[in-house]
């Protein structure tokens, strides 16, 4: 399997993720001592002054820990789903290909012999269940607390994955308007349990280990109608000068 990430995308997103963090401790630093000699000086003067500084910092230093924290989350915390997702695809095809964070919302692109397929992931721990596509999220109310302090949200996956192969299969429409683009919900955090009630409309998946269902074992259930590769190299190759002008 040929493997292309955009590194420089991940250096830039985990560098600004420090300095953010950095910085909205700057923020909150430089608001108190600002606001503490102004204080000290408080009068009917620059009383407006006090006024609006107090209600310029702590928005911005909120605005910031969300930005950062988030931030963090995507490109800082481990594992790492682009590294996860190479591990657990190993043994797959050597004519396959996986895209890491070029084609946004599909932050995981894989072109297999028998299919194409948008991947989305998800970093959060803990226990899950799904049920067509109504996802829940088991958890204490401390756990639900720590949760909200990490802005660790879980959002629906299903309906993330299955946007991400709309814009997939429109980037292929040019270039293979027959071919079907699959989603995927890839679960990253070796921690996270997952229950699947009945049926559901996108295929949920741990990368590796002893859990199932396993991704490389779902991708497997799909199969190729027409003889050869669902896409030849020439397509590959287009698909790539049109969608990977950037590639570090």
């Amino acid at each position: 399997m040929r493997v292309e990430t955009n590194q420089r995308l991940i250096r830039r997103n985990r560098q600004l993720a420090q300095y953010l963090f950095f910085g909205t401790f700057g923020v909150l630093i430089l608001g108190l001592i600002v606001i503490n000699q102004q204080a000290e000086m408080l009068n009917e003067d620059n009383i407006l002054l006090v006024t609006l500084l107090q209600a310029l910092v702590l928005p911005a230093a909120f605005i910031s820990t969300i930005v950062s924290v988030r931030m963090t989350n995507l490109w800082v915390r481990q594992p790492r789903p682009e590294v996860v997702i190479k591990e657990g695809l190993k043994g797959i095809s050597s004519r396959a290909v996986l895209y890491s964070y070029y084609h946004f919302p599909a932050r995981h692109v894989l072109i297999a012999p028998n299919g194409v397929f948008a991947i989305i992931t998800r970093y959060q721990d803990g226990r899950f269940s799904v049920s067509g596509e109504r996802w829940k999220r088991e958890q204490s109310f401390i756990g639900r607390l720590l949760g909200l302090l990490r802005f660790d949200f879980l959002g629906n996956p299903t309906l993330d994955a299955r946007r991400a192969a709309l814009y997939l299969q429109e980037q292929l429409q040019s270039i293979a308007p027959d071919v079907e683009v699959h989603p995927l919900v890839v679960f990253i955090d070796p921690r996270a349990e997952f229950t699947i009630e009945g049926e559901t409309p996108v295929p949920v998946v741990y990368p590796m280990g002893k859990q199932k269902p396993l991704l490389k074992d779902v991708l497997r259930d799909y199969s190729n109608p027409n003889k050869g590769d669902v896409l030849s190299a020439d397509q590959i190759a287009a698909f790539e000068a049109a969608t990977l002008p950037d590639r570090a």
